[in-house]
């Protein structure tokens, strides 16, 4: 199984399930409300955790009914089972699924994410070492701090915004020396 195509998706309004309410559900739970995901959160056991969230959380064993309507599914529950089946469900009704820690049951996996402001670096192993993933998502976002890059952004994006309002397509310019010019260089 290969996961070689890395997209960034607007999740803004889009219903989202997630089955599972323990440690790893929350923190995808939060990523997802973050992006402005409608998410809804299905599990017979919800972690207190989950109280202060703006997710709509039911309180009971998945059902295959829970996918109506739904556009992206992430299962993180402890029973591979259940997982699985819920997989199974997502990926019959054409709903992308990632299962989490389970690459053999997602039509799509979650990278390790590095942002600073607008700038955002994915980091994937291809489901196979979450772990390295994570690490070099820590100096990833070292480095993005230490060369400015939230900053960089605002700048770059500003001087965008004016050539555009100009009438100048900002395909035809050199960007290079701007970039230079916005990044905080360090030895």
């Amino acid at each position: 199984m290969a996961f070689d195509y890395p997209i960034m998706l607007d999740l803004t309004g889009v219903p989202v399930l997630v089955v599972g309410a323990g440690r790893v559900a929350l923190r995808k739970v939060e990523g997802l409300l973050q992006a402005g995901s409608d998410v809804t959160v299905v599990a017979p056991d919800v972690d207190a955790s989950f109280g202060h969230l703006k997710a709509r959380v039911l309180v009971r064993p998945y059902e295959i009914g829970d996918l109506d309507g739904v556009k992206l599914v992430i299962t993180a529950t402890d029973d591979p089972a259940v997982n699985a089946a819920v997989a199974a469900d997502a990926t019959s009704r054409g709903i992308w699924v990632n299962s989490a820690d389970d690459p053999a049951n997602c039509t799509f996996i979650l990278p390790a994410v590095a942002r600073a402001g607008a700038v955002t670096i994915a980091v994937s192993t291809s489901g196979a070492s979450p772990a390295l993933a994570s690490h070099l998502r820590g100096a990833a976002e070292t480095w993005l701090a230490d060369i400015g890059a939230a900053e960089a952004a605002v700048t770059l994006g500003e001087q965008r915004r004016v050539m555009r309002a100009a009438g100048v397509p900002t395909e035809s310019i050199e960007w290079t020396d701007r970039v230079e010019a916005a990044l905080r260089h360090t030895p």
